[in-house]
């Protein structure tokens, strides 16, 4: 099992910035990629960005392409969301969740952050 903490979240204006963590722990090795998403109220669940472990390779859905950079600190274990330029659209809570390594999916999720962009 792998647990994951969420924080950083908050209130911005429109325009500002934010930064996201999310704290891994337990059997972190069993994870080969971590990944951000979000779900607006009435809408569903989408993809926001993702990284791995190993390479710190990194993926962005085209929304957020050029505003938003993820990152991680093996040694800790976190993953960052740096996002930047922040529209109102990007209203949202954030989940991070862990990529399982034998199956290939996102199998861990943690609680979620709230993010509110004010216009």
């Amino acid at each position: 099992q792998v647990q994951l903490v969420e924080s950083g979240g908050g209130l911005v204006q429109a325009g500002g910035s934010l930064r996201l963590s999310c704290v891994a722990s337990g059997r972190t090795v069993s994870s080969n990629g971590m990944g951000w998403f979000r779900q607006a109220p009435g809408k569903e669940r989408e993809f926001v960005a993702a990284t791995t472990w190993s390479t710190g390779s990194t993926y962005y859905a085209d929304s957020v392409k050029g505003r938003f950079t993820i990152s991680r600190d093996n040694a800790k274990p976190t993953v960052y969301l740096q996002m930047n330029s922040l529209k109102p659209e990007d209203t949202a809570v954030y989940y991070c969740a862990a990529k399982a390594r034998l199956t290939g999916t996102y199998a861990y999720w943690g609680q979620g952050t709230q993010v509110t962009v004010s216009s």
